[in-house]
């Protein structure tokens, strides 16, 4: 089995200003101290990029993510930000179809996988989120909704390009309501997208492909999700506003 490094996102949707964003940075820096058992990215607003990309420069193992951005390279889309805009600022990641973006914003598989392909053009590293919502889980529909979200979403990529991507199993169930996937749910789902994967690319890809879990991830689950043998990390929302509690989160990833 390939060894996987796990990587932990913070994805603070939109909060944090910038000098919230610093200071956050000042705490999480000395939680942190000496810790390299994870990769680290934190996800802020737009508006914090700036800042971040100073700050992240000087702390090793953190990486600098955004939490959308847009196809085109430049043009009339007001709103939008590009790849090349992300990358003067040293983003290294950038999250696309989050289930926010594609339940209120309408965004399809079709739109995300364009978002894709132009990421990895620009050296951006995708982190593609997929997951069910309550009624396709209760319908066991969930395997379906997932394969179709990946065909979708990663239609086009190659086998060296899948490798610089990271997945994100959401289920929309357990974001934000305090209801998480029971750690068997999160790793048959897990087990799943990387067999999908397997079918897509070959088993030696599927089995480098980090898979992060994503649904009401907190302090006191985070050590057995992020101990099932598919779950590769976690994309934390809520408590990764607050660094002591991201960073229990993050130190959860450390094996032993």
């Amino acid at each position: 089995m390939a060894i996987r490094k796990k990587i932990i996102a913070a994805n603070w949707k939109m909060n944090m200003t910038s000098s919230e964003a610093a200071s956050f940075m000042e705490d999480l820096e000395l939680e942190l101290k000496n810790f390299d058992g994870a990769e680290v990215v934190i996800v802020p607003p737009f508006t914090a990029l700036p800042k971040l990309s100073e700050i992240l420069g000087e702390i090793p193992g953190v990486s600098l993510g955004a939490q959308n951005m847009w196809h085109e390279a430049s043009g009339a889309f007001t709103g939008e930000v590009s790849a090349g805009m992300l990358r003067e600022f040293f983003t290294r990641y950038v999250v696309l179809g989050h289930s926010e973006r594609r339940t209120i914003f309408g965004e399809t598989d079709e739109l995300i996988n364009k978002k894709v392909k132009t990421a990895l053009a620009a050296s951006l590293r995708p982190i593609v989120c997929v997951g069910e919502t309550l009624a396709e889980r209760d319908a066991n529909q969930h395997h379906e909704v997932l394969a179709r979200q990946l065909k979708g979403s990663l239609a086009g990529l190659d086998a060296d390009q899948m490798l610089d991507t990271v997945i994100a199993y959401e289920p929309v169930w357990a974001i934000g309501t305090g209801r998480t996937a029971t750690p068997e749910q999160a790793q048959e789902a897990h087990a799943f997208i990387r067999q999908t994967l397997a079918e897509m690319f070959d088993a030696t890809t599927a089995s480098k492909v980090r898979i992060q879990y994503g649904g009401s991830v907190k302090p006191d689950n985070a050590k057995e999700l992020l101990h099932q043998s598919d779950i590769d990390g976690a994309l934390v929302g809520g408590a990764s506003l607050e660094p002591r509690s991201f960073a229990k989160i993050v130190k959860a990833a450390a094996r032993g």
